[in-house]
């Protein structure tokens, strides 16, 4: 009986992490059309519902610490254990982010560098962090390693966009005639686009990271670990 109610408690445990990716995922998304429609209640929708995805974490920390402490799992439920901690600090961080891209979406007033298409960069990442959380449920070792390899593409995309922020600006015809408000408000929306890109690029990176602890709660495979 013991040993029912503790394979329970791993069933309950990859099941509660499922539901923190979907929901995770679910922030996202808000979030990106919220970004995209200029869309304020959206955003603080995603906003006001961090503390819960915070609230998830620590309660699933506790569970996979009551596991450690009370079962002394080993072999495979170990590595899944090990595993599962890292892959809810990463969801957790991916909420963080998802509540900066909130954040961000609601001081975007203007579009001033349409040449740099932060939609298509944010659905690559959202992508990936369903693809991981399919991976985490299925154990596909071919599929987590290429989130790896997707991953690669997703930096270069954010390099790229960074890139033509940058180019976009110094193209620009700013001189001393130039309006210090206009100029104030050119530089709040580069700071705003590259934070924007970097964070995208972090979610791809966390969502690399539960691919790469699935592979290793699956085979031991420790390679995508950095």
């Amino acid at each position: 009986m013991a040993r029912e109610s503790y394979q329970e408690q791993l069933d309950q445990l990859r099941s509660d992490v499922l539901y923190m990716g979907e929901l995770v995922g679910d922030r996202l998304l808000t979030a990106l059309l919220a970004m995209q429609s200029k869309d304020d209640e959206a955003a603080m929708t995603v906003i006001h519902g961090d503390a819960e995805i915070n609230e998830l974490y620590l309660e699933l920390e506790g569970d996979c610490v009551d596991l450690l402490a009370l079962q002394q799992p080993v072999a495979s439920d170990l590595r899944f254990i090990a595993a599962t901690f890292k892959i809810i600090t990463d969801l957790e961080r991916i909420g963080d982010l998802a509540t900066n891209l909130a954040d961000y979406s609601l001081d975007a007033d203007r579009d001033v560098f349409p040449e740099v298409d932060i939609q298509s960069i944010g659905d690559e990442t959202l992508a990936m962090l369903e693809e991981a959380m399919v991976t985490f449920d299925t154990e596909d070792t071919e599929a987590c390693l290429k989130i790896a390899d997707w991953d690669e593409d997703v930096d270069e995309q954010c390099r790229e966009a960074s890139e033509a922020v940058v180019r976009d600006l110094m193209e620009r015809n700013i001189d001393q005639h130039t309006d210090d408000e206009e100029i104030e408000h050119l530089m709040n929306d580069v700071s705003r686009l590259l934070l924007t890109i970097r964070d995208l690029e972090r979610v791809g990176d966390h969502a690399t990271n539960i691919a790469a602890r699935t592979l290793y709660m699956s085979d031991g495979d420790d390679q995508l670990i950095y």
